[in-house]
């Protein structure tokens, strides 16, 4: 099976019909007609999809691995997904639980061009989890968001990204913003020592996201955000493939829009089309993600894949706080990168100070005595992920 793709469809039946339904699913994902009407036999045999296996789950529940045909792909990222979940996706008894690319795919994607290593070695983080924030509201002036910025970098934060509804608006304009906020930036780094990236948010068509991609490269940034379900999965991979010196931090708007489970989906499709960290929901924030969610999702973006393909760095966030860094960096251990937006915001003249502290809590010592003592073991034992 590893010329071909795999793809795990969790399906709502009984046991009577599961063999049936899942026959069904192999076809139109594959040839979208009645096999007995076509007569070429290399067709039949090698095009159209299989079943591989059937797992009973559990509560009505059951897994159906179809192997589809590699050539069906084009080997474009928008035709992968059509094959994996294309029409399947409009039936509401299915979910899309997992993808096993075989190598040649895999190497054709090309997955992270820099990764977890090369995201730490843009600040000079070693081994250690990564720290970021986020720039808010929608409506500020970019000289506003600028000033934000500048009290973050100023705390010697990894990372600061813009919101990701910050676009082109009329209230601070992408090219104004990026040029703003970039200066600001390098002012603080200037201050502290500290190589603070800002990561500037894309959006648009692929006409507007590559000039975006162009005005950050000449504001001196190699590190951004993009939407992929958003922009687009073919755009999101063009990007990437035209612009291998820079780092693209994958956020989830709209991946909860269909049924793909949050794993396959970002931790896994994300990465292979080459997200180099993944945003999702962290548990015991806003949006409602279990530990076996966001320990699933971890897992896939950092585990072995098929091809070599480097390992995306997890960015659990939505809704976290200061509080709870110690239960974090315990939860991720140090591969990851944790991002607080909100309650930095929220401290307001206290800004620089509580992000220092931020900073320190993730690279200090109790997290050194932690690791020690047997505690943050994080993902990495659990690495080889699994739908929860």
């Amino acid at each position: 099976m590893h010329d071909r793709l795999i793809a795990t469809y969790r399906i709502r039946a009984d046991a009577a019909s599961i063999e049936a339904r899942a026959r069904v699913i192999a076809v139109e994902q594959s040839v979208e007609m009645p096999v007995s009407a076509i007569t070429d036999t290399r067709v039949v045999d090698d095009v159209v999809g299989r079943v591989e296996a059937i797992t009973d789950v559990g509560g009505g529940l059951f897994e159906a691995q179809v192997s589809l045909s590699v050539e069906t792909t084009g080997f474009e990222a928008g035709q992968l997904l059509n094959m994996l979940f294309g029409n399947t996706s409009i039936h509401d008894d299915v979910a899309l639980a997992g993808i096993d690319l075989p190598d040649a795919l895999s190497a054709h994607f090309g997955g992270p061009r820099h990764g977890i290593d090369g995201l730490r070695a843009r600040v000079r983080a070693g081994r250690r989890a990564l720290t970021c924030s986020a720039l808010k509201p929608q409506g500020l002036s970019p000289e506003g968001l600028a000033a934000i910025a500048g009290r973050l970098a100023r705390g010697g934060l990894d990372y600061i990204k813009d919101d990701h509804g910050l676009a082109d608006q009329a209230a601070a304009p992408f090219e104004q913003r990026v040029r703003a906020v970039a200066a600001a930036v390098r002012s603080a780094v200037a201050d502290t020592g500290h190589p603070t990236r800002y990561l500037p948010s894309l959006t648009g068509n692929l006409d507007a996201l590559r000039r975006q991609v162009t005005i950050a490269r000449d504001q001196g940034l190699d590190t951004v955000l993009i939407a992929p379900m958003v922009s687009g999965l073919p755009a999101f991979h063009t990007l990437v493939v035209e612009n291998p010196d820079i780092a693209f931090i994958a956020h989830p708007a709209m991946a909860g829009a269909g049924r793909i489970t949050p794993d396959t989906l970002i931790g896994t499709l994300f990465r292979v089309l080459g997200a180099d960290g993944v945003i999702y929901p962290n548990v015991g924030g806003r949006f409602g993600y279990s530990a076996a969610i966001c320990r699933a999702i971890a897992g896939k973006a950092l585990a072995p894949i098929a091809g070599g393909l480097r390992s995306a760095v997890p960015v659990p966030a939505g809704g976290m706080t200061l509080a709870r860094i110690p239960e974090i960096v315990d939860f991720y251990g140090e591969d990851a990168m944790l991002l607080i937006g909100g309650d930095l915001l929220a401290a307001g003249d206290r800004m620089t100070a509580e992000a220092r502290a931020f900073q320190a809590a993730v690279c200090g010592e109790g997290v050194a005595e932690r690791r020690r003592s047997g505690g943050a073991d994080g993902i990495a034992a659990v690495a080889g992920g699994g739908s929860p």
